[in-house]
């Protein structure tokens, strides 16, 4: 059986937050590869103007270890989508 795999996210409101989110990201992109994380995924979404979000997908047994380190805002399950 897959491991389940966790969604950090991070938030990021007002005017620059598109352009933090997409920033954000890269560091997330970073963390993945100094840390040797398996499998992982990142990005960064618009939810609306004023709000957008930066993202890592990491594999439950890892998130602990990460969660702590980069001190997301919130987490949830990840499904993917086909």
């Amino acid at each position: 059986m897959e491991e389940r795999r966790i969604k950090l996210i991070w938030d990021f409101r007002g005017e620059a937050a598109q352009k933090t989110a997409v920033h954000h990201k890269i560091h997330l992109e970073e963390y993945c590869s100094a840390k040797q994380l398996n499998n992982c995924i990142t990005g960064s979404q618009d939810i609306h103007e004023m709000h957008s979000i930066a993202f890592l997908v990491v594999n439950e047994s890892q998130m602990i270890g990460v969660r702590d380190a980069l001190k997301p805002h919130r987490g949830e399950v990840y499904i993917a989508t086909p």
